[in-house]
């Protein structure tokens, strides 16, 4: 067990902040289910949020400009669904090359790939059309709009590998890294979205769905993160080792006095 442990990159959760983060990812999980149903619904019916669509289509579509074009292109293109998880992935294998561990690495690739499969189910479930084929502006793309794999994409992958990265710093320094963090996942996750609808390949509902979906898998990632049963703080072989080594300690301590 001290072998698997130290292969999968194992430090253990103390007990109550194992319960708490189980706790998020469910409370993530569940309002990521919740707010998918709901924009799901507004697509269906026609009302609530889908009826910003049309309107906020029309008016990126009337305010383009070269330099945006050029610069969305470019965030477009680095985060399709194809290029974003072959860098997911490709990072996870460096990761885990260079940290010797495999479970948070292996977390971040199987997340990617649910990613995938989701908004592949999703989009052929729903089965919604994307805007006028001239408004595209770099070539046509017949693929069904509902989600935005591309704003999935790069949600999933920031959130994530944001939360797998922050989650084992100790408490004092904590709090300004995940303010960092927070501040970059916002700030690519609507730079992404914005590039789908501005270069007219989706909805403004399509890139709301994804980033409700997104949340779903960074819920299930984190309860599968401290659910797990290596999670144990101090379980294992190497706990009763420690606490052996603890009490010889203080024998020793008390026959010196």
């Amino acid at each position: 067990m001290s072998a698997l442990r130290r292969g999968l990159g194992e430090t253990g959760f103390e007990p109550r902040r194992r319960k708490r983060l189980y706790i998020t990812g469910a409370g993530l999980l569940v309002v990521g289910v919740v707010l998918f149903i709901l924009v799901l619904s507004a697509v269906t019916s026609g009302g609530g949020l889908a009826m910003l669509d049309q309107p906020s289509h029309d008016w990126l579509v009337a305010h383009r400009n070269p330099l945006l074009t050029g610069v969305l292109s470019a965030v477009t293109t680095v985060s399709s669904p194809t290029y974003l998880t072959i860098i997911g992935i490709g990072f996870a294998l460096v990761w885990a090359w260079r940290s010797r561990q495999l479970w948070r690495p292996g977390l971040l690739m199987a997340a990617m790939v649910a990613t995938v499969a989701l908004s592949y189910l999703v989009k052929h479930q729903v089965v919604r059309h994307r805007p006028p084929t001239p408004q595209m502006l770099m070539g046509p793309d017949d693929a069904f709009s509902f989600p935005s794999g591309h704003t999935m994409g790069a949600a999933v992958f920031l959130l994530v590998l944001s939360y797998l990265l922050l989650s084992r710093l100790s408490a004092p320094v904590r709090l300004t890294p995940w303010m960092v963090a927070a501040v970059v996942v916002v700030v690519g996750v609507l730079t992404v979205a914005l590039s789908r609808l501005y270069l007219g390949y989706h909805w403004l509902t399509d890139v709301t769905a994804s980033m409700t979906l997104s949340l779903w898998i960074l819920g299930l990632v984190i309860m599968v993160d401290s659910w797990r049963p290596l999670a144990r703080f101090g379980a294992g072989p190497d706990a009763n080792a420690g606490a052996v080594a603890v009490q010889g300690t203080n024998r020793g301590t008390a026959s010196g006095r």
